[in-house]
């Protein structure tokens, strides 16, 4: 990998767009800091320090500390990631969407322009949500209906210019945009993070313990990033036979593929999907000031906190832990089912004149590639459970209430490697390019 950025930076081009890319990621962080106005920033930290909650601090994740500083950057990408969820399911529900996803460019077009809209309608509900939900706790000091419009408009602006500048990436950096936009919000809160570690673990010890507590958490971290990357190259390749056939005087065919399978089918989806699932209900309740109750709905909520889970002085709430593990494995099935279709990739095999060994074509081979999925999307699931939830399991017995989790780790991995994929592919076009022009 530093083989490859080493020569990324030799070849005029290429260097250009990576500091395109570093020019962009620091506007990010220039736009993270400055405050919305008519926002008491100082007061809105200490509110976010006294109701502090998984709901908010999964949000403050991926918003890279602009929700807890409310810059005009707090909403951030969430929107456009939901609203792109929102159009894959959407795409299989609706013929017309469907039928434009296939059109190939132009109706790639026309899919976005609409994930577009549907981002600025989310963006501009939440900050109304938000605008009204924390003016009424005085968050918002001397709220009227100017100060909240301009609240607003700040909030679902900064989302905007956030997807904006994402595309930007895409279309004159390297690699995704929206995935490396969200990346970098994760990446700075890793220092802070670091620093609480160091605080809860380290300061004050002997060094002996000191030290031993440092080797612990630098060997877990090391620990789960492997096994991400072992879990996000893992793949089951399934072969494909293509019979001889005569295409004029050629014979044609013949050769041997197959069709790569990749264990963790659903990426972080699952995990995304299942927390925000379960935030969500802590969310309305932190914005309607009834967070801290003593009837059934609190009880539920805490449940539903990852902060409350596997804690040992509060054994009850931990039902939450199995509830999302059955909503990850949940959304990997469904996920899955949205965007890879058996029946379809099998009856692309049998047009062109490909069977799998010792399977016949058409349906038996859409009924053998279902039951492989199958065993593929738990195995992934598993996986990502695991790494999801060891983070959970350290803030629960020790404490370590830390925003940069397994979902985090998943994010970084997954993003970094397919950047680098993608300047690798662009070096090699290069150089084919060059061997060609001689």
């Amino acid at each position: 990998m530093f083989e490859t950025l080493k020569n990324v930076f030799r070849v005029k081009e290429m260097r250009r767009k990576l500091l395109y890319v570093l020019w962009m990621i620091l506007v990010i962080r220039i736009g993270s800091q400055l405050p919305v106005p008519g926002v008491d920033s100082d007061f809105f930290k200490e509110w976010f320090a006294k109701n502090t909650g998984d709901a908010f601090n999964f949000f403050d994740a991926f918003t890279g500390g602009s929700f807890t500083q409310m810059s005009i950057f707090a909403l951030n990408i969430t929107p456009y990631i939901t609203s792109s969820i929102i159009m894959q399911l959407l795409t299989i529900a609706i013929p017309a969407l469907e039928e434009m996803q296939r059109d190939g460019e132009e109706g790639r077009k026309k899919i976005t322009a609409i994930t577009r809209y549907v981002t600025v309608g989310l963006a501009l509900f939440e900050s109304v949500a938000m605008a009204i939900g924390f003016g009424r706790q005085g968050l918002i000091p001397n709220m009227n209906f100017f100060k909240g419009l301009t609240v607003v408009a700040c909030l679902t602006a900064g989302s905007a210019m956030l997807m904006w500048i994402g595309e930007r990436i895409t279309e004159k950096g390297v690699g995704n945009g929206i995935s490396i936009v969200l990346t970098i919000n994760i990446v700075s809160r890793v220092p802070s993070d670091l620093s609480l570690l160091y605080e809860n673990f380290i300061k004050g010890k002997t060094i002996a313990k000191g030290l031993l507590a440092g080797v612990i958490i630098v060997a877990i971290i090391v620990v789960m990033v492997v096994f991400v990357l072992i879990l996000n190259g893992a793949e089951r390749r399934i072969p494909v036979q293509y019979s001889r056939k005569m295409v004029g005087r050629k014979l044609m065919g013949g050769q041997t593929t197959n069709i790569p399978l990749k264990v963790n089918t659903a990426g972080v989806i699952p995990v995304i999907f299942a927390s925000s699932i379960m935030s969500f209900p802590g969310v309305i309740a932190q914005l309607a000031g009834k967070a801290n109750g003593t009837g059934i709905g609190s009880e539920i909520i805490r449940g539903l906190s990852s902060n409350n889970w596997c804690n040992p002085s509060q054994p009850q709430y931990s039902w939450g832990l199995l509830l999302y593990i059955v909503l990850c494995v949940f959304f990997a099935y469904f996920y899955t089912s949205i965007t890879f279709n058996p029946l379809e990739v099998a009856d692309n095999i049998k047009k062109q004149g490909g069977f799998i060994p010792g399977i016949r074509p058409g349906k038996p081979t859409s009924d053998y590639l279902t039951k492989i999925l199958n065993y593929i999307i738990f195995i992934g699931a598993v996986g990502l459970i695991i790494v999801a939830v060891i983070p959970f399991f350290f803030n629960g017995v020790f404490g370590a209430n830390v925003s940069f989790g397994g979902t985090s780790i998943i994010i970084i991995v997954g993003v970094i490697l397919e950047t680098v994929k993608q300047i690798e592919s662009q070096m090699l076009v290069r150089n084919y390019k060059g061997f060609l022009n001689n």
